[in-house]
């Protein structure tokens, strides 16, 4: 990561919002992003996001969902320098708790229920039928640079549910359809003494929004299908849409929510190791998660 252009992105912040330079303290940082929390001379607080593409359209993506009512961070400043995003936003200071599943019912109702956002991509039932396609072709750039060799298994895995994708993806337009958050965990619903916020919107998209209810209790673990159930019936009693427990592609909800959610999983963890991150020193990692969720994919959507 470059500081300097990091510190160029917060001074411009500063200048733009008026400030003079902030004492800031880290949050949390990764390689292709990272959070601060700044302390003005005058007392006033905010949040100082910086990241790099893919991750550079969030402060458009954060605007668009608080002028639909969707409650997230306040954005009061963003620029941008070399592909990298800076963001001066709303600080929402300490959680009062951790998000539950009611919480998270009843903040995905909120979210599928907001007009749809322009500009930000759209995964509909071609888009699913896609993604294992896309997953290959990350997988033959890999091979073809002389990476992630011994994957006849991950391969043999991709064609499965290729052969199933166009029967599988029927119903991916069925309510709800609109905005998916696409990192919908409790570590993104933040409570706190004024309510509750929605955070992490970098890789926010229109598309399935059984994708976002999936995703919910994480995947460390094996998928659980009659969680999932359970979690898509209290979405519905909290106000979302009743055709989310509706069979699709020839399962029932839960099963093709948490399944196609595995694909899109792989299909990202693909192209990070091919394009993204491109470190061979985190094949490893990457090709371990890969079969794990692809096992899990195929075992849902039943090829």
């Amino acid at each position: 990561m470059d500081e300097t252009l990091i510190t160029k992105l917060f001074t411009d912040l500063c200048a733009t919002v008026g400030q003079p330079a902030a004492k800031r303290e880290e949050v949390r940082v990764w390689s292709m992003s990272g959070v601060e929390r700044l302390n003005f001379p005058d007392g006033s607080t905010a949040i100082f996001k910086y990241a790099t593409r893919p991750f550079d359209t969030e402060d458009r993506a954060l605007r668009q969902a608080r002028a639909r009512d969707i409650p997230v961070p306040q954005v009061f400043a963003s620029t941008t320098r070399k592909e990298w995003l800076g963001m001066f936003l709303e600080d929402l200071g300490p959680a009062t708790r951790e998000a539950n599943d009611l919480d998270g019912a009843a903040a995905a109702a909120t979210l599928h229920a907001a007009p749809r956002a322009g500009a930000v991509p759209v995964l509909d039932e071609e888009g699913l039928r896609a993604l294992p396609g896309r997953a290959t072709d990350h997988l033959r750039r890999l091979r073809e640079a002389g990476r992630w060799s011994d994957t006849h298994d991950v391969a043999g895995g991709l064609d499965a549910l290729a052969g199933a994708a166009e029967a599988r993806a029927a119903g991916a337009t069925l309510e709800p359809f609109g905005w998916v958050h696409s990192e919908f965990h409790p570590t993104s619903l933040h409570i706190g003494t004024t309510g509750w916020r929605l955070l992490d919107f970098a890789r926010a998209f229109t598309g399935p929004g059984l994708l976002d209810l999936a995703s919910w209790h994480g995947t460390l673990d094996a998928p659980d299908t009659g969680r999932t159930r359970v979690f898509l019936e209290t979405y519905v009693a909290e106000g979302g849409h009743q055709e989310a427990l509706a069979d699709r592609g020839g399962l029932a909800a839960e099963a093709w929510a948490l399944g196609w959610h595995r694909v899109w999983i792989i299909e990202w963890f693909l192209e990070q190791a091919v394009r993204w991150v491109n470190d061979p020193a985190t094949d490893p990692a990457y090709l371990k998660v890969v079969r794990r969720h692809l096992n899990d994919a195929v075992r849902l959507l039943e090829p």
